[in-house]
Formats: C-alpha cells, structure tokens, sequence
C-alpha cells in the first residue's frame, strides 16, 4: 500500500525482500546489496584569528558562544528517529554552478591572475565550469536513477536561465530545486532590503525556469548575513543548509516561529577535500565511508543524518562518478539506510516530536 506521508522514503524491506512505496519528494529504489578550494583553506584560518581576537575583546559573549548545547535526550517511539523502519538518512547536496560563476576573479584549479579590463572573461576558468553543465551534472543524473536516489540540487538563478533544459530536466527526474543565489555576491554584507531583493530573485528565477516552488537556502561558501535567517522565514523559506554544527536535522526560533536546519557538510565535500585538498578519488571514498560507519552506528540510540556534497564540474568527472557509484552501493547494502531531498527531511523535521529544537540560533 502507498504510504500517505510525503516524508516518507522508500526503504527496502530486508525481510520480506519487497519495498514500500511512497511519494517520489523522499523515495529510493534499492539497489543491489553489497555490489574555494585554496581559498577557502586561507580564509579558515584567518577567520580562525579572527575569532582569538574577538575573544580577547569580547570574553562574556566568547565563553557564551563556548557554551555547549545541551546533550539530546531523544526517546524515540518504538526505536524509530526516522520514517518506517529507517535507521540513517543519507542528504546529498548537487550543485548547480556553473553557468552562474563570475566571468573573472572566481577559484579555479587555474593559478590566479589579474586579467586586465580589455579581457572580459578568464576563458580557461570558463571552460572548467562549463564541465558541469555539459559532462558532469548529465552524468550524476543517470548515476542517481541507477541507485533510486533522490538528491537536493542547490541552483544558482543564473545557471538555470543559462540552461533551462537541464534545470528542468532536474526537477523531472524527481530531484529538489533549492536556492543558491540568482548569481555569485557578497551577500553577508548586503543591506536588509539588498538581501531581500537578493532572496527573492534566487526562488523566482529557479520557479520560473523549473516550475517547482522553492523552500530551501544555501548561501555561497554558507556566507550568511546577520539578516538572512529573519529574511528566509519571511519570504517563506522551510530551511536553511547553512550551517555544520550537528548531524541530524534540528529546529530553531526565527522571528518567532520555527525554522529548520538541515545541515551542510564540509567534511564530506568535493570541493573541499578534491579541490582544496587534493584528495585522491580513493581517499575520498574512505572518508565518507568512515563518516558512514560511525553515524550508522549511532544511529541506533540517537537521530543522525549523513549530509555529503557533489558539485557539477568535480563530482561529475568519470572517476569520481566511479567513487559515488561504490559509496551508493555501500551504503545501500546497509539494512534501514534511506537517500532524502532535504525539503522532505525539512518537513519531517517539523512535524516530529523527536526533533531537536535549538535554543541558541547561530
């Protein structure tokens, strides 16, 4: 029988050998069992010293910011934190970048240099993003219908117009379409009513091009501003991704009323690790094997949720599509494990009386 709850993923029933069926927002096939950059490692640690001295100048709020929240007590009904009989979530952000980037100035593999203004792209970095519109992201869409994986794709408004075919040919597919901006800007340092045009145009542009309502938010390199959660619960907003301070799903007070995390991941990240760090395919696989491992196990006394990133030109590549493949395979040859868009986890979240809820909004 159908499940009525959209929420609700498709898992395989290890028993019985069948599956449950449900609503294509939150569901998976099974698949067969057992079978930037450097710039962003600069800016970690000057933000690092960033905050030592904000500290120094600052103590009360810095010991307050040092104040760990409160362990969950989570006592979940019947021993599910999950839908049915899902032990761990699987989240897996695809980003939609490329078409959208600016035309100079943006991280690239590329050494950096200062074009001059009579050369108004960097054509070498052009042509790298251009991987993830014409090679990568066509590729990751067949390997998530290999698996029955559905996936949040975070867009930017600006490489969707670019190429509306394929941004609807996400939604088609039965994957999330998620804001990113209408373009690449500092939007932390925008004015309250900047940000709020900016927020705007990033859910209209994406329903004009894909016809789906958008609800959730993801800020370039999770650069929010102090009026971006306010902003987001008044334009109707469900969550934000923005942040990676727990690993499950939780909810915090905006304006006054509720508003869901469900957290990003730089840990199991392609443009972290691939890019800035120069991780190996291989080594990446182990790692977010090991991340798999551990919150599988914990999964049996708390809610946890796996976040893990794919962007268009780095994870669209043969050999990490290779990686991806073997990870999906893994983890699917785990009883209980089920892949989510982020807007079904979202509203799950809300609806669950075992959610966590924040009482300190970052």
């Amino acid at each position: 029988m159908p499940c009525s709850d959209p929420t609700v993923p498709i898992i395989q029933c290890e028993m019985a050998n069948i599956d449950t069926p449900c609503d294509p927002l939150a569901t998976r096939e099974p698949a067969p069992a057992n079978p930037q950059r450097r710039t962003f490692l600069a800016q970690a640690g000057a933000g690092a010293a960033v905050l030592a001295a904000g500290a120094l100048l600052n103590p009360t709020r810095a010991k307050a910011a040092a104040t760990p929240s409160p362990a969950p007590t989570q006592s979940p009904a019947n021993g599910r934190f999950w839908p049915n009989d899902t032990r761990l979530v699987v989240s897996i952000s695809m980003q939609f970048e490329a078409g959208g980037q600016p035309l100079k100035g943006t991280d690239s593999p590329f050494p950096k240099v200062d074009l001059p203004d009579s050369v108004p792209a960097d054509l070498a970095t052009t042509a790298w993003f251009a991987y993830g519109y014409r090679e990568g992201i066509p590729r990751m869409l067949d390997l998530w219908d290999r698996h029955g994986v559905k996936v949040t794709c975070h867009m930017i408004g600006d490489a969707a117009k670019r190429n509306p075919a394929l941004a609807r040919e996400i939604v088609a597919r039965g994957h999330e379409a998620s804001g990113h901006g209408p373009h690449w800007s500092s939007q932390f340092a925008m004015s309250r009513n900047e940000e709020r045009t900016f927020l705007r145009q990033a859910s209209s542009m994406l329903q004009d091009v894909t016809g789906q309502p958008v609800t959730g938010y993801n800020c370039n390199w999770l650069r929010r501003g102090p009026n971006t959660l306010s902003l987001l619960q008044e334009l109707g907003y469900v969550y934000h991704i923005d942040d990676v301070s727990r690993d499950e799903p939780f909810i915090e007070k905006v304006n006054g009323k509720d508003f869901v995390v469900v957290p990003y991941t730089l840990r199991n990240n392609d443009i972290v690790l691939i890019e800035g760090r120069n991780y190996s395919p291989s080594q990446f696989l182990e790692q977010v094997k090991l991340e798999f491992d551990q919150l599988y196990a914990e999964a049996g006394s708390r809610r946890r949720m796996m976040s893990i990133s794919a962007h268009d030109r780095i994870s669209g590549t043969p050999q990490m599509v290779r990686v991806w493949d073997e990870f999906l395979r893994y983890a699917n040859s785990h009883p209980g494990v089920a892949f989510m868009r982020k807007d079904a986890i979202a509203q799950y979240t809300l609806k669950s009386p075992l959610s966590l809820r924040e009482t300190e909004t970052i």
